[in-house]
This record gives C-alpha cells, structure tokens and sequence, in this order.
C-alpha cells in the first residue's frame, strides 16, 4: 500500500522540491499551503506522515501538531517538523509537543528522504 505524505509548508518553492521529493520516492503526496488548511487535509484524509514546517500563516506547526496530536484518532499520524529555527528551544518544544522529529532547513534531500523512510518504517 502506498505511503500518503502531507506537505505542510508556506513557501512555494519548498513545497515543489519536496513534493518532487516525495513522488519520486513513491509516496502518495498532498499539500497544504497554511496551518488551518493542514489540519482540514489531515482529518480527512489521514496521511502516514506530515512534513510540517513550524513558521506559517493562520495556525502554525506548533499549534498544527498539538491538535493533531490533541486528537486519539489520529495517534498513528507522523509528524516531522521542518523548520529555519533550529535553537534548542524550538526543537524541544516541537518534541514536547508531539512531534516525532525534527529537522532544521536547509537540510540534505538525502537525510530527509532517509528520516521520512525512518518514520514510516516504525
């Protein structure tokens, strides 16, 4: 069965790369463009994991993965946070708060494509 990839991301040209990214890896993928579309494509369509960037309009990833991780229906959901703010801080707190990983951008397509096979894999 093939792994559905939710792309949660502001920026445009992050999206098209990982979206490239994703597809080529063989993976079902989906975008949403801010926090609030996220959490609609989510609930409805339930993908494996989330490649969640933490900076964006109307909700962030922050607050994206709390709900989502608010919510015992979607327990089996991954998140990976995607992020510019690599400090101590805000790794901990995407942690604290449900993420199942982290990465700071920019980051090697290599690492990210092993990191996401990672999480599908458990």
């Amino acid at each position: 069965m093939d792994k559905k990839v939710l792309i949660a991301d502001d920026e445009q040209n992050i999206v098209i790369s990982l979206e490239f990214l994703m597809k080529r890896e063989g993976y079902q993928v989906e975008v949403a463009n801010d926090g609030e579309e996220a959490v609609r494509r989510i609930r409805a369509s339930r993908p494996d994991l989330v490649l969640l960037d933490v900076m964006m309009p109307k909700k962030s990833g922050f607050e994206v993965c709390q709900e989502i991780r608010s919510d015992p229906e979607m327990a089996g959901i991954r998140i990976l946070m995607l992020t510019a703010k690599g400090r101590d801080t805000e790794v901990a707190k995407g942690l604290a708060l449900g993420a199942d990983a982290y990465m700071t951008k920019p980051f090697s397509t290599r690492e990210l494509v092993d990191k996401v096979r990672s999480l599908l894999e458990h």
